[in-house]
């Protein structure tokens, strides 16, 4: 027999989410869903609207950026058990970099506006969520850093 498993549990066991009570869980979970994406598949590019974040549950996601006259560069991998996506959280609500699917990967999306009209109805549960979005961009504002420090070199580096 199959068990079936609620959102809200699936997100529990994850460590973005540890301290929510499950009244929030609860909360959060109705504007979530399973998603599935292939190897080689967009989960969203760059300048399209950010409508959804993403639980990495399994698989790994290449975000990236193309820069003119040298290709695509990956800024950073995303892998199970991390958060994908946060410009969901800041007008104009639009993607600045592409992430795609490196394998198979499963997650739990969980919809922008839908639970930007939670954290407005719930103003403890948009400080909670804003708690740990906020090292989540200061992450990736590093990687995206030394990426770009590696590709364009410090002065006077041969």
């Amino acid at each position: 027999m199959v068990e079936v498993v609620g959102l809200d549990e699936l997100m529990k066991e994850h460590n973005f989410f540890d301290g929510f009570g499950k009244e929030a869980l609860e909360l959060m979970a109705g504007c979530a869903r399973n998603e599935t994406f292939r190897a080689g598949e967009y989960i969203f590019k760059s300048n399209s609207d950010a409508t959804h974040f993403y639980i990495v549950r399994h698989g790994n996601v290449s975000v990236e950026l193309p820069v003119p006259g040298r290709g695509r560069i990956t800024l950073q991998t995303v892998g199970e058990h991390e958060t994908l996506g946060w410009s969901w959280l800041l007008p104009p609500f639009r993607w600045w970099a592409d992430a795609k699917a490196i394998s198979l990967v499963r997650a739990i999306s969980l919809d922008a506006v839908c639970l930007r009209e939670k954290m407005e109805d719930d103003h403890e549960l948009g400080y909670r969520l804003m708690q740990r979005f906020v090292p989540v961009l200061a992450e990736r504002l590093h990687a995206t850093t030394v990426q770009l420090l590696d590709l364009y070199g410090l002065p006077g580096r041969a």
